[in-house]
């Protein structure tokens, strides 16, 4: 069959199109990476498509430069989903399959699985000979491994310990050692994994749940399993995966941050004898390339990972799991392509004819909806694997009770209660450093950010004054800088949460788990093991504790400040506020012993709060779902924002009037705005929004489809940095 003499390219542009080049007899088809000239430049693209003609004349049209790959990077199912998403996002597709490759591969990295090696060079076996180095230890170790063979690193790691590359950049800049690659042989795909340790035995709604998935597996099915925290969520997943690996396939797995990471890889490390891709922004680009090559070869059987894990090329796919699929980790809010992992990894399980699981006690409204019309199926677990019954929830009326830095006296009395009786003890605040606010009591100067409508954050420790939106940091001052007079920090943080338990309950061990102590890699895994060793008798944490965690000796939780989101604006702030109680509540007596949590507010008659009590989170869901439905927000509505910045507010606010003008007279559309965000100056750019409402899906993309060429074409848009989301998850 003749080759067609054009190509289809898509490149890493902010043009909503592809690009078309002469293959010039080369073999390339759909999916494959080439390298092509573009402007002055040369860049990597993905082959989309071929064809027999161009509309670019012949004199113009340039020819590919080179192929990159002898088959595809991205499978077919993999390809239709990309350009889904570039047309559902209305995103660039060169943008969006940039998103989907690993950084080395993006700029022509092999594609093939590469194996760092070391040897020893000739400058090294006389050094060896002539007994050096006489006082490094490590490089002694190190030299002594290579002297009679080249090495793999994963095979010096193993033998010379984690500090070996240490030494192995000293020795490599005497010229003594010398690293190379190697290209791997692919590996054949096992059929079965091999064994590992005993299953623990389901109970009847665990194994009705796994049963279900598991006679899905070969073709689509979305469920919802819907399990109360304690319940044994990740064993089902485990059973499935082991029941998709038994059938020749694998397994993808997307947890929403990568504090969740290190504990659920253990527990597939440990129950499957298969190779495991781990994919998150923490690692180096050298790591995402080598776990992606993993995946792409086969040798992977299991990828878990964040949200970009969702293009993971998984040379067999048989299942999609994603745990905690309500939390908003899965969307991408900011910067570039912004799309939600959770609906994509549906559409991927459709597209590839495999079950997706989407696990969570505290599913998202949207999810619920889906349930209640039938697209999904919900699947039940209502008791905890260990402790039947769930934990006693109580609310504290802060107007009735003192309190000391935040904590109220029955909250310190129940503390101390628990610890006596040798339990462990979870205070919760999503509030990190010292105090929010620095104060001075004699003119009344609140510390800023110059570059933020906001308050500078006291972090005591370091002696700084941070901005949580921006990053900035400056010393924190010992007098008010307008009038000379001290300065007081107002409010509490987890610090000063801390110091203050550290005064109530003097030699009690206590350990902070936020974003301020948890920054490096294994600082989580610390922090988790001295909980869970029992080290820690007193937790203090913010949103990221109440994720994923066991802690079987946990028997009390206390919640802070649990009125922030009670009045805010954003209608989905109430969902995300009954959410985090539930998840933070779920800590507690999830061992043998029972759970006791309280609740710390100043509004005890609170619809939202009272509910939780009395009717749970599907009280909460079912009144959410009414009040969406009479004010016709999503999920009876669909929603996409236009956000912008610019140096000024008024630059800002003209671009989206002049959007907004241009959608004059659109049917199916309803347009909301624009105005200022909530936080109006962040980073010292000025930030506005302008809401697109529609009842149905097809009406607003395809005013989005028309309109969004209009807009991009405006003068005013070179004066701002503006992008579109579509199904947002915040309005700020």
């Amino acid at each position: 069959m003749p080759r067609a003499p054009v190509v289809r390219v898509a490149l890493p542009t902010p043009l909503r199109q592809l690009f078309d080049y002469r293959v010039a007899g080369l073999d390339v088809e759909p999916g494959m990476r080439v390298r092509v000239p573009f402007g002055r430049q040369q860049r990597v693209g993905v082959v989309m498509a071929s064809a027999e003609d161009s509309e670019v004349a012949a004199e113009k049209l340039k020819a590919v430069l080179e192929p990159l790959d002898d088959r595809p990077v991205f499978d077919a199912g993999l390809l239709e989903l990309l350009q889904w998403a570039a047309g559902y996002y209305h995103h660039p597709i060169g943008e969006v399959l940039t998103a989907a490759l690993p950084k080395a591969l993006r700029l022509g990295a092999d594609l093939a699985a590469q194996e760092e090696r070391w040897r020893l060079t000739a400058a090294g076996r006389d050094a060896c000979a002539a007994g050096e180095p006489r006082r490094a230890p490590r490089q002694q170790a190190l030299l002594a491994a290579l002297q009679d063979e080249e090495r793999s690193a994963v095979a010096l790691r193993a033998q010379c310990g984690e500090a070996w590359r240490t030494a192995a950049r000293a020795l490599a800049e005497r010229g003594w050692i010398e690293a190379f690659e190697t290209t791997c042989a692919p590996a054949p795909v096992a059929a079965a994994p091999a064994a590992g340790p005993a299953a623990p035995p389901l109970n009847d709604e665990q194994r009705a749940a796994a049963e279900r998935i598991e006679s899905s597996l070969g073709q689509f099915g979305a469920f919802v399993l819907q399990g109360v925290t304690g319940s044994g969520k990740t064993e089902v997943y485990l059973r499935v995966t082991e029941a998709a690996l038994a059938r020749g396939t694998g397994a993808l797995v997307l947890v929403p941050e990568i504090g969740l990471t290190p504990q659920l890889v253990g527990r597939f490390r440990a129950r499957f004898g298969v190779p495991m891709a781990v994919l998150h922004s923490g690692l180096t680009d050298h790591e995402r390339l080598l776990a992606w090559r993993e995946a792409y070869s086969g040798r992977a059987r299991v990828v878990l990972g964040t949200r970009s894990a969702v293009f993971a090329p998984l040379a067999q796919l048989g299942v999609i799991i994603a745990d905690e699929e309500h939390d908003a980790s899965y969307k991408q809010q900011d910067g570039g392509f912004r799309y939600s992992a959770r609906d994509l990894a549906v559409m991927r399980a459709r597209g590839a004819a495999v079950p997706v699981v989407l696990g969570s006690a505290t599913p998202a409204v949207e999810t619920l909806h889906n349930v209640a019309e039938g697209r999904y199926t919900r699947l039940t677990l209502t008791r905890r694997a260990v402790q039947s019954a769930g934990p006693r929830l109580a609310l504290i009326d802060l107007r009735a009770h003192a309190h000391t830095a935040g904590l109220s006296t029955p909250a310190v009395q129940a503390i101390e209660r628990h610890l006596g009786a040798g339990g462990q003890v979870l205070v919760f605040l999503n509030r990190r450093g010292y105090a929010p606010t620095l104060l001075c009591t004699a003119c009344g100067w609140v510390a800023p950010c110059k570059d933020c409508d906001a308050r500078l954050t006291v972090h005591l420790h370091s002696r700084t004054l941070r901005c949580h939106h921006c990053g900035a940091e400056e010393p924190l001052p010992e007098r008010c800088p307008q009038c000379g007079f001290a300065v007081k920090p107002v409010g509490q943080g987890t610090e000063r949460i801390e110091e203050t338990l550290a005064q109530l309950f003097p030699g009690v061990p206590c350990v902070r788990f936020d974003r301020d102590v948890v920054r490096r890699r294994g600082d989580l895994e610390a922090a988790v093991q001295r909980i869970a060793s029992g080290e820690g008798r007193i937790l203090v944490g913010t949103q990221m504790v109440t994720k994923g965690h066991d802690f079987p000796n946990l028997t009390l939780v206390v919640v802070l400040n649990a009125d922030q989101g009670l009045f805010s604006t954003d209608f989905r702030a109430p969902e995300r506020l009954a959410q985090t109680i539930v998840q933070v509540a779920g800590r507690a007596g999830r061992g043998t012993r029972p759970g006791e949590v309280l609740i710390q507010t100043e509004f005890p008659d609170h619809p939202l709060l009272t509910g939780l009590l009395t009717e749970g989170y599907e009280g909460f869901a079912r009144t959410a779902l009414a009040e969406r439905h009479e004010a016709a927000w999503p999920p009876f509505s669909r929603l996409a924002a236009v956000r912008d910045s610019a140096r000024t507010a008024e630059a800002a606010l003209q671009f989206l009037t002049e959007a907004r003008a241009l959608a004059a007279g659109a049917r199916g559309v309803r347009l909301l705005g624009p105005v200022p965000a909530a936080m109006a100056r962040r980073a010292g750019r000025h930030h506005a929004q302008l809401l697109i409402e529609s009842a149905e899906r097809g009406a607003l993309h395809r005013f989005l489809e028309t309109w969004l060429t209009q807009i991009a074409a405006l003068p005013s848009a070179r004066r701002v940095r503006w992008a579109l989301d579509v199904d947002p998850m915040e309005l700020f």
